[in-house]
């Protein structure tokens, strides 16, 4: 029986909106990222959820209890961000993932490392919601790892076809594993 994973990036924050990158530190939503939040919850009233999971970074926290403030939601640290070592709180230009798909971040970790997370969080999904709409409020490098393990490709092809470089979001993408 299939379980359907229903992807969600946490909404902007005060680092996305000076341009910093966050990785692990923790950072708040700003204004626009709380209406995003609230927003998406919205355009999302349509799906039963039968459980949320976040990463246990406080933006994407907030962002599924602005969203889903009714939904039962458990925290993972699987789902985290990938660690970016010495360029958390730094320009978002340092942070190039070409470079650091099997390479770490500087004392942080690489592309690999995050897939590597996610595929146990798969697994744990899998032995547990079996059957079950799954909702994942998360970021940027567990939904490419997530991409890389459920369809099958490279993480190449995954960075070339990553929605943030056609700026072509939507309000949810939704894997089967």
């Amino acid at each position: 029986m299939e379980t359907k994973i229903i992807y969600f990036v946490h909404g902007t924050t005060y680092d996305n909106a000076s341009d910093r990158c966050s990785g692990w530190k923790q950072v708040d939503l700003n204004d626009l990222g709380v209406v995003q939040a609230k927003n998406l919850g919205k355009l999302t009233s349509n799906i039963k959820f039968d459980i949320i999971f976040t990463s246990d970074l406080k933006r994407a926290i907030d962002s599924a209890d602005f969203a889903w403030p009714n939904t039962t939601k458990l925290r993972d640290k699987r789902l985290r961000e990938c660690n970016y070592g010495d360029y958390d709180g730094l320009s978002k230009n340092l942070v190039v993932y070409e470079d650091h798909i099997s390479m770490p971040f500087p004392n942080g970790e690489s592309l690999i490392d995050v897939e590597n997370r996610v595929k146990r969080f798969i697994s744990f999904v899998k032995e547990h919601y079996q059957g079950k709409t799954i909702g994942v409020m998360s970021h940027r490098a567990p939904q490419l790892a997530l991409e890389v393990l459920t369809k099958g490709i490279s993480w190449q092809e995954a960075l070339e076809n990553d929605w943030r470089k056609t700026k072509n979001w939507q309000p949810g993408w939704e894997y089967i594993v």
